[in-house]
């Protein structure tokens, strides 16, 4: 069955708009993982962000000093190419960077979470240095949304916006606790797991039970009252362990480019023509096997988007540790013909 117009809300700009992390983290900073937003960023970061190649801006690595001819922002090198530079920029990344000990790096909607492969750490999107926050973000498909407003209001006329910076305290964090919820017509109709992968202690009664009340809870007693003017959108959050309490991790628009997980448009839209009857509470869904045929048990999500062709060669014949050195060694020498 197609999609068609009837499985979805009809969107203004402005509903687009306050999906960006400076439009509602100010309302749920109580209830959400500390945040850094850094707004106006240089308007050169977007000429960066989509140049070609990858390279890290000079002075954002921690070997200089960030004193070697970084009053301007953009300058030629010998060959004709722009290099770039965001020495204030720089300085507050690093100031975020103390604050934190590390961060979550994404734009005004969308995280590098298909880039991990360009940090030189096994740990997800763990950055501690400028350099790493901006090659994550130039090594993203996903981050490339951002930049492009036809795509982030698809169908609409599109206004004007300013590109944020958007530092999030970075820390340890089971994924089996991330959920994605949906709201249509000013009701929780849907609940699902985000990590498709499969997690014995999810299948559990109690533990979907308590899940399905802390986030109605959450819903009910702080986002609908401040959030109310919004009749349909998407909302993730992180459980706490115990999973008695949840933090807001984002806002998305109720529209197909958000991705569903675990239902179909098609199906949320059936469970919102049902939603009025008396004793309706949310439908939730997880891995409930491993057998399951949504379950994630060849690689991580997005893994195609997470290594291009020129990381792929790199990587023939090599261990891991050999991979990694020559892909540290290749940006290097990348940043060395910029400068």
């Amino acid at each position: 069955m197609a999609l068609t117009p009837a499985h979805f809300p009809r969107l203004s700009p402005q509903d687009i708009l306050d999906c960006q992390v400076s439009s509602w983290y100010p309302l749920f900073s109580h209830i959400s993982i500390k945040t850094t937003i850094i707004k106006p960023v240089p308007p050169e970061l977007r000429e960066y962000l989509l140049a070609d190649g990858l390279f890290a801006p000079r002075g954002s690595t921690d070997d200089n000093d960030g004193s070697e001819n970084e009053d301007d922002e953009d300058s030629e090198t010998e060959d004709g190419k722009v290099s770039f530079a965001f020495p204030t920029l720089d300085a507050q990344i690093r100031e975020a960077i103390s604050k934190y000990d590390a961060v979550f790096p994404k734009l005004n909607w969308s995280s590098p979470k298909d880039a991990q492969w360009v940090l030189s750490t096994s740990e997800f999107m763990r950055c501690t240095t400028p350099a790493e926050v901006y090659l994550s973000l130039k090594a993203s498909d996903f981050v490339q949304h951002d930049l492009n407003p036809a795509f982030v209001f698809e169908h609409l006329d599109a206004p004007e916006y300013e590109l944020e910076l958007v530092l999030k305290k970075w820390y340890t964090f089971h994924r089996s606790r991330e959920m994605r919820c949906f709201v249509r017509g000013s009701i929780l109709i849907a609940i699902s797991q985000r990590d498709l992968v499969y997690y014995d202690f999810l299948t559990a009664d109690d533990a979907q039970n308590t899940i399905r009340n802390t986030i109605y809870r959450l819903w009910k007693e702080e986002i609908d009252p401040k959030w109310g003017s919004h009749t349909d959108y998407i909302f993730d959050v992180l459980l706490t362990r115990d999973l008695e309490r949840a933090h807001i991790v984002d806002f998305n628009p109720y529209a197909p480019k958000t991705d569903s997980l675990m239902f179909t448009y098609e199906e949320l839209q059936s469970i919102h023509s049902s939603s009025s009857a008396s004793g309706f509470s949310p439908v939730l869904r997880i891995i409930d096997s491993r057998s399951h045929p949504l379950a994630n048990v060849n690689g991580p999500l997005n893994q195609h988007n997470m290594l291009p062709l020129d990381a792929f060669s790199l990587s023939q014949g090599k261990t891991g540790q050999e991979f990694a050195d020559a892909l540290a060694d290749a940006i290097q020498e990348a940043n060395a013909r910029e400068e």
